[in-house]
């Protein structure tokens, strides 16, 4: 019998036999290199990566990049006065829902790296006041990851990175017109709300500042020593905030 509840869990996408392949999240603030740090360890091990970015994105899913080239970044602009923020929440959970059905659908035993999973657009509507809590908890209710690896960044480094403001967009800082202290202000506040959302969740730090394929050795190790379900068997503790 069919529920009427929005909110109640969608039967999960087709999986490995048995569940679905251990996954471990990549998060970070904004202009971290997640996209450089996934390609980088998916070439090295053949792991699956999953993100909505260029470069990772299947291409016959042309419905997800419309979405993120058009879709949202109009939602975004017009969330002051254009549109309610259901609706702009509605647009947003289009890429979450597709985040975890690609999650979920990867075949066989090897690990799985999802960009960012819900997290850090969750965090991020929360600082821009988009905010509805049973959309959130259902959000909460997807399946957890084996784990998550933080891709730690100094936000100079990633000022630099966004060509002093000039490729931000509105969901990287607060206010109406992008500027260095809104940024920083803006970073630190989605680094607290990001560790808050994944408080209880394994949690590895990793500092970005190296070259790509030494920050993609040491995911790739993370993953290895603590991919096994028993907890007895973790390399490591997770590490706080």
């Amino acid at each position: 019998m069919s529920s009427s509840d929005p909110t109640a869990p969608a039967p999960r996408p087709p999986a490995a036999v048995g569940g679905y392949a251990p996954f471990w999240v990549l998060l970070g603030p904004d202009y971290a290199g997640k996209s450089s740090v996934l390609t980088a360890v998916s070439d090295t091990t053949g792991w699956a990566a999953v993100s909505y970015d260029d470069g990772l994105l299947d291409p016959g899913l042309p419905l997800i990049s419309r979405l993120r080239d058009d879709i949202v970044p109009e939602a975004l602009r017009g969330a002051a006065d254009r549109y309610s923020p259901d609706l702009v929440l509605s647009v947003l959970q289009t890429a979450v829902v597709f985040l975890r059905d690609q999650a979920l659908r990867q075949p066989g035993s090897e690990p799985v790296l999802v960009d960012s999973y819900y997290y850090k657009i969750l965090a991020k509507c929360r600082l821009a006041g988009l905010v509805n809590d049973v959309l959130f908890d259902w959000w909460r209710s997807f399946p957890a990851p084996r784990g998550v690896i933080y891709l730690d960044t100094d936000v100079r480094t990633a000022w630099r990175r966004s060509a002093s403001g000039d490729r931000l967009n509105r969901f990287e800082h607060y206010g109406a017109r992008p500027g260095r202290e809104a940024f920083e202000r803006f970073q630190a506040d989605l680094r607290r709300e990001m560790f808050a959302e994944v408080r209880g969740l394994p949690t590895f730090v990793v500092e970005s500042d190296a070259d790509i394929d030494v920050i993609a050795r040491r995911v790739e190790q993370i993953v290895r020593r603590n991919n096994d379900p028993d907890p007895d068997l973790v390399a490591a503790d997770p590490v706080p905030a």
